[in-house]
């Protein structure tokens, strides 16, 4: 018998899939039920509409994001905390920009995004806050992250690549992905910067 963390991740994967192909509107549960291949109560038991399923897909992918950032390490010899950062933060920009269901959401349904966006924190932006305010910290007694308080630098971190991320389109007629991003980590790294790192 399937664990139920297995058929949470097939329901999910199966959303994901429906999502990715017609969007959030036009995928109902009972699509998501059929492409999982299980029954629509087991759906219902757990989400009561696409809206929660989608959050609670969101919050996953981002979570993999993240953590397949954490796990690249790679950086060069000698990097400090505050690059380390920054590389991490830009590559989660880099995988976000080219996600087929943040970039769907974003390009076909930016609505769904608006909560999280102005009014209040989700459990997506908690999860990368749990990763990033350690790692400010942590550049902060290095001394390679300016003084302040972490879960303010922290947040800001994570807005910036937010915005960044859902407003690529006003940058679409003067930079590709790639140069935004490369934007992105010249703002983030000046704001980190201490004093004495700025020129």
């Amino acid at each position: 018998m399937a664990s139920k963390r297995n058929v949470e991740d097939r329901i999910m994967d199966a959303a994901l899939l429906c999502v990715e192909s017609f969007g959030v509107r036009r995928t109902t549960l009972t699509d998501v039920a059929r492409r999982a291949g299980v029954s629509r109560p087991t759906v219902y038991r757990r989400w009561p509409d696409v809206t929660a399923l989608v959050a609670d897909l969101l919050t996953r992918e981002l979570r993999r994001i993240l953590l397949a950032q954490e796990a690249s390490g790679g950086g060069p010899e000698g990097e400090t905390v505050r690059a380390r950062l920054v590389r991490h933060a830009v590559g989660v920009a880099r995988e976000l920009l080219a996600h087929p269901l943040f970039t769907r959401i974003v390009d076909t349904e930016p609505e769904l995004l608006a909560t999280y966006t102005f009014h209040r924190l989700g459990a997506s932006h908690r999860a990368a806050l749990d990763v990033v305010e350690p790692v400010v910290a942590e550049g902060q007694r290095e001394g390679s992250v300016r003084p302040g308080e972490p879960a303010v630098l922290a947040r800001t971190v994570l807005v910036t690549v937010q915005g960044t991320v859902t407003s690529r389109r006003l940058f679409a007629d003067l930079l590709d992905e790639d140069a935004l991003a490369d934007e992105l980590a010249t703002l983030l790294d000046g704001y980190l910067a201490g004093p004495a790192d700025r020129v």
